[in-house]
């Protein structure tokens, strides 16, 4: 792995370090890749060009008197800049608070008021017109506002653009920016990022340089099977994810090209174009992904069908290592070549790995994904972690589980089977919330809130969510997520809810596409087949189906599209206790 940084990431003292590493290492070497849908261009950019343009953003925030331990607020869709104004923060020893362009007035109000932000950079007019708004509901006033975009001039707005034409000494603003950086420990914080919401108002979690940088760590040791020097990652999930603010920067200490897809309608012809080694997402893009291949296969010949079953059916026998005679084997080997080595190219024939985070990664679709020679790593993390605690090493996945502790964080098992964590990934705190911080860090422990198990092999298993957990009238917990999972595995379902707490059996709210014939029929041979998988407990008795589905703007979803089941029951608790009269 000859592209990754040379120094040791557990002596180095901040992320500025890497940035400063890497960008005098690759030079005119092509780094950022992006089809801007505006200009209706594709950018490119050097690792010059990253260097330069983050250290005149770096050199304008210090004209702005950013001083260590200020916050700036950053919302943008994912862009090359989104990366520069990131490190610019950081190089002034400030904060960023990353934020999603999906947050609403409220949303943004809230997280003004409570982090309190000296500036803004922004993307669009859009996204400004409801920042302002929302500060003028604060006494908070910004310093400064940097757009991404070239619009309309406001008070104290400045174009990005006009920063990078900006005649500044280069090598003396570089000298200065690492001098400053020397006085940034690990202990320091970086960024805070607020959480998604789903049991009420966003936390701010507070997290340490230090902490980022030993997940990079951690990464890039699961990641020593990437050897070559040309690996090209495509970016999807926004960057202010805790999940893809990380990989960013794992990004940059493998010295790797990055290709930043606009939107999602975009994806798969960006996969096309960006030729990616490694991609990550959450686990829905996989449940799609799958559901639009098994759609895609009914329209094609019998011959192709047969094939395309085949290859499922041996490769789900290697990769669970069931036994396989050498006639299989023979076949196995060929179907590499006709129908593996096509899958690949789909995907640009770069792939070496698919890594699943953020939610839980259905059996079945790892299991599918692996069998047709697409190998799919599950991990685990929260935001509170840095976010990565564990991960499937590439040359043992075990599907069911999310792989192994990363390196140097401490887990354990508490009575309850609650995962707690320990280590220098750990957050510094909720930002202001003392309150929820000592609910959650105990002796340096971090109690997550998830149920698990640690296997003979060291692997982590997660079983539910403990505050999701249905415990019936017969004392059984249930976990709704292992039921909504399975349900996802049929295309015609969209999305699905649980419900069952303190009742003496379980129904479902299914939703379904309104142009779908014979919904409740459909629905029904659907849970009489899920039924035959499931235990007596966890079976449904009963469902209602619906066509209006969970979304970010109805309320129903948050931005990382996990489901806020107090809102469901909230808005359909009754329909949902009408299907037990």
């Amino acid at each position: 792995m000859s592209n990754l940084i040379k120094e040791k990431l557990s002596e180095v003292q901040n992320i500025n370090s890497v940035f400063f590493s890497q960008t005098s290492r690759f030079n005119d070497q092509e780094h950022y890749v992006y089809n801007n849908p505006t200009l209706k261009l594709l950018e490119k950019y050097s690792w010059n060009d990253t260097r330069n343009f983050t250290i005149k953003f770096a050199h304008f925030l210090k004209e702005q008197n950013l001083s260590k331990g200020d916050r700036v607020l950053l919302v943008s869709e994912n862009r090359p800049e989104w990366t520069f104004s990131d490190i610019a923060i950081m190089l002034n020893g400030a904060i960023t608070v990353p934020t999603y362009i999906t947050y609403t007035k409220d949303d943004y109000e809230f997280i003004i008021r409570d982090s309190t932000p000296v500036g803004l950079i922004v993307s669009n007019q859009k996204l400004l017109d409801k920042i302002i708004d929302a500060l003028k509901e604060t006494d908070n006033k910004f310093r400064f506002i940097i757009s991404l975009d070239n619009i309309t001039k406001v008070s104290n707005l400045v174009w990005f653009d006009d920063i990078k034409k900006k005649n500044i000494d280069l090598e003396n603003a570089i000298s200065f920016f690492k001098n400053l950086s020397t006085s940034i420990i690990r202990k320091d914080p970086s960024c805070i990022i607020y959480t998604s919401g789903t049991t009420g108002k966003p936390k701010g979690v507070t997290l340490s340089h230090g902490g980022i940088l030993k997940n990079i760590e951690g990464a890039l040791e699961l990641l020593s099977f990437v050897k070559d020097n040309h690996n090209t990652f495509l970016t999807w999930l926004p960057l202010n994810h805790s999940f893809e603010h990380m990989v960013q920067f794992v990004q940059l200490s493998l010295g790797a090209k990055v290709f930043y897809n606009e939107s999602v309608d975009k994806l798969l012809d960006n996969l096309k174009l960006a030729k990616p080694t490694i991609m990550t997402a959450v686990p829905r893009f996989y449940t799609t992904l799958v559901n639009k291949i098994k759609i895609g296969l009914q329209s094609q010949s019998n011959f192709k069908k047969t094939l395309f079953n085949t290859t499922i059916e041996l490769g789900t026998k290697r990769f669970l290592k069931k036994p396989i005679s050498f006639k299989e084997k023979i076949i196995n080997k060929i179907l590499d070549i006709l129908v593996r080595k096509k899958a690949q190219s789909r995907f640009g024939g770069q792939l070496k790995a698919f890594i699943s985070g953020a939610a839980p990664l259905d059996f079945e679709v790892g299991v599918f994904l692996n069998a047709l020679g697409l190998p799919t790593l599950q991990g685990y993390g929260l935001t509170e972690s840095s976010p990565a605690v564990s991960c499937n090493p590439i040359d043992k996945i075990k599907i069911e589980t999310v792989g192994k502790i990363l390196k140097d964080v401490d887990v354990k098992i508490a009575d309850d089977g609650e995962i707690l964590i320990k280590g220098e990934n750990v957050m510094l705190g909720y930002w202001n919330n003392k309150k929820d911080t000592d609910l959650v860090l105990k002796d340096n422990w971090l109690f997550t809130g998830d149920i698990g198990e640690i296997d003979a092999d060291g692997y982590l298993k997660i079983t539910d969510r403990k505050k999701d957990i249905i415990v019936n009238s017969g004392g059984d917990n249930i976990a709704p997520s292992k039921i909504e999972n399975m349900l996802s595995n049929y295309p015609e379902v969209i999305q699905s809810f649980i419900y069952g707490d303190k009742k003496s059996y379980l129904v479902a709210l299914i939703v379904v596409d309104s142009n779908l014939e014979e919904k409740h029929l459909k629905v029904k041979n659907i849970i009489e087949k899920l039924n035959e998988k499931l235990s007596v407990v966890e079976r449904i008795r009963n469902f209602l189906v619906i066509s209006d589905a969970f979304t970010i703007e109805n309320g129903l979803l948050t931005p990382t599209m996990k489901v806020k089941r107090n809102k469901v029951k909230e808005i359909y608790g009754k329909q949902l206790e009408s299907l037990y009269k």
